[in-house]
């Protein structure tokens, strides 16, 4: 199949922005709780809809009063965080365009997203953001404003729109229009400098609306439930911003949290128990990994492995089922699958909250095993594809009729077409307007209405969408054997020991890998065998380890023919990170430069 549609399940907004169903809420259910906020005790306090209208309309008045007007564009540097979500629609309130930039972003990174989007003002989260700002402000003539969230800069803007009439943030928020601009968000950059993107008020409230219309029954496990859910992901990521305009939209309960590691989510996951959540596959691999872990120490490695084998038979015969290709799971499958439930699928369910049975990912390739154990053990997670150009996701699998290793078929308003040479294009309301200031890439991604995505992909006959690589990372070697290195490191990073995996081989005669290592995974392995720990320097040279890493290595070859297949590959002793520009902020590889940083591993590789 080379096209597929879905039709329409909400309209175009004819009028309004973002900022106003805030008010709508307020006006209809004023005592509905809408927010989590962190307490000060490390617990959660509820805001209601007119507590958070009130927040909004006192914050949209401090902005008035210190200069901000409609149009203009205010970057925030900052965490996932409540007073993000608050200044997003504060901004939106009176028609200015939020900028979102990455905490962890380097001063050339800032001065560049701040001088392109022309920013008047800009709010960091504390004083080693006010200062990395500070460092180029004196090539920002135009920028005016700085606020410091940890120095109080909400109290001190409501301070100063006090004396504004509420009705001048009212005739504000009643110009803006669903073709006005919302928002630029900036690529993270795999490859050359970062675009902004101009996304507006119509792509997001069409995007959002869409996926409450088709997806608004997994928002919780049982009807009497409240919906709500815990947003870690980067809100400065589209993805992230997503989430937080459709919670808004859907009066779903949404908290904030700040970092995303296994260490410091599943403890609030526990606590603000949210009924569903939407993630990268990274979290998904880390509630997994921590399973496998606390099961192997308790001496219980043998049962878990067999749940995680019962879980994903039995995933699959339901998978068949829905899709009309089998009966479902057996008499004896359901037994076996039922013995499992108390003695590991409720644990991993619990460290999740307890409450979660439906979550969505993106941002990157989920494996379908993985997949398929979740859906075994009690949590189905819909997988999704998208781009920032999108606004997030143009394709997830739907309720009911899961495909587990495809990204599901088009959102509804939606038609995904597969060009000749297996691009995939995108076609819908929810495709941003362009890039700003950039006419020459704008015109290389938008095609007469259709974006070029530059990933790789297959419609199958159902119309469900398998992404199989992206146009710049086919790999072609000197032998012109061309290579997908996409599929080799999900399989290769699957092992408990690998965190991380970048295959190389362009214009060399074989395919090599550079590998890091998973600290938490080391340390259970090494204890597991009565081990004492070892530096990163002795990790590296362990034959034991490195035996350990090739099975995965051989496990991965097994998807390609020789000529594809991994020949070599070097354990590095430091894990790839954002810190260090080898990490997109959503977690994705720089290849070009972790190339150049470990050219000495990788000339290695290849001896002449």
């Amino acid at each position: 199949m080379r096209e597929y549609t879905v039709p329409p399940v909400v309209t175009a907004p004819p009028v309004g922005g973002l900022a106003d169903v805030v008010f709508d809420h307020a006006l209809d259910d004023p005592d509905r709780v809408v927010l989590g906020r962190r307490a000060p005790d490390g617990g959660w306090q509820d805001v209601t809809s007119a507590g958070f209208r009130d927040e909004v309309l006192a914050l949209a008045k401090g902005l008035l009063a210190q200069g901000i007007r409609f149009g203009d564009r205010v970057a925030i540097m900052a965490r996932t965080r409540y007073e993000w979500t608050l200044f997003d629609f504060a901004l939106w309130a009176v028609g200015a365009q939020p900028v979102p930039v990455y905490p962890t972003s380097s001063a050339e990174q800032v001065y560049w997203t701040l001088y392109d989007a022309g920013v008047s003002a800009c709010v960091v989260e504390n004083e080693d953001q006010a200062m990395t700002v500070g460092s180029v402000v004196d090539r920002l003539p135009q920028l005016a404003r700085l606020w410091q969230l940890d120095a109080g800069a909400v109290a001190e803007l409501v301070a100063a729109g006090a004396p504004v009439a509420d009705e001048v943030v009212h005739r504000h928020r009643r110009a803006v229009t669903p073709d006005a601009v919302a928002t630029v968000i900036y690529t993270s950059g795999t490859t050359g400098r970062p675009k902004g993107c101009v996304l507006t008020h119509a792509n997001f409230m069409y995007e959002t609306d869409t996926m409450v219309a088709r997806w608004e029954t997994v928002f919780r496990a049982r009807p009497e439930d409240e919906p709500s859910t815990l947003l870690f992901l980067p809100l400065a990521h589209v993805f992230g911003r997503m989430v937080e305009v459709a919670a808004i939209r859907a009066r779903v309960k949404l908290g904030h949290q700040p970092v995303l590691s296994a260490e410091r989510l599943l403890p609030d996951l526990a606590s603000f128990r949210p009924t569903f959540f939407l993630a990268v596959p990274y979290v998904f691999e880390k509630v997994f990994a921590a399973a496998r872990r606390r099961a192997e120490a308790e001496g219980r490695g043998g049962p878990f492995e067999r749940a995680v084998e019962t879980a994903v038979r039995y995933a699959e015969a339901r998978e068949q089922r829905s899709l009309g290709q089998g009966p479902g799971p057996s008499a004896a499958l359901r037994v076996q699958h039922q013995v499992f439930e108390k003695l590991v699928y409720a644990k991993v369910r619990e460290a999740m909250g307890g409450r979660v049975r439906h979550a969505m990912s993106g941002g990157s390739a989920m494996s379908r095993r993985l997949g398929l154990f979740f859906d075994g053990a009690g949590v189905t997670v819909f997988e999704g594809y998208g781009l920032t150009e999108s606004c997030a996701a143009a394709t997830a699998n739907p309720p009911g009729a899961t495909k587990y290793g495809t990204v599901g078929p088009p959102i509804p308003g939606t038609t995904v077409h597969i060009a000749e040479d297996g691009e995939v294009w995108l076609h819908g309301r929810h495709v941003f307007a362009g890039y700003l200031n950039d006419p020459r890439a704008t015109a290389e991604v938008l095609r007469e209405g259709w974006l070029a995505t530059g990933d790789l992909g297959r419609l199958d006959g159902d119309g469900y969408l398998t992404i199989t690589g992206r146009k710049k990372e086919i790999l072609v070697t000197s032998g012109g054997k061309s290579v997908s290195p996409g599929a080799l490191e999900e399989r290769v990073r699957c092992h408990p020991l690998v965190a991380q995996c970048i295959v190389l081989g362009n214009d060399r005669p074989y395919v090599a890998a550079l590998l890091t290592l998973d600290p938490e995974g080391v340390a259970h392995w090494l204890a597991m065998r009565g081990r004492p720990a070892l530096g990163p320097a002795q990790l590296v040279r362990d034959p034991e380890l490195t035996a350990e890493v090739r099975r995965a290595v051989v496990a991965a070859n097994t998807l390609v023919s020789r000529a594809e297949g991994i020949r070599t590959f070097r354990v590095l002793a430091e894990q790839f990170t954002e810190q260090d520009g080898l990490l997109t902020p959503s977690l994705k590889l720089k290849r070009r430069a972790i190339e150049k940083a470990y050219a000495v591993e990788v000339a290695a590789l290849y001896p002449e």
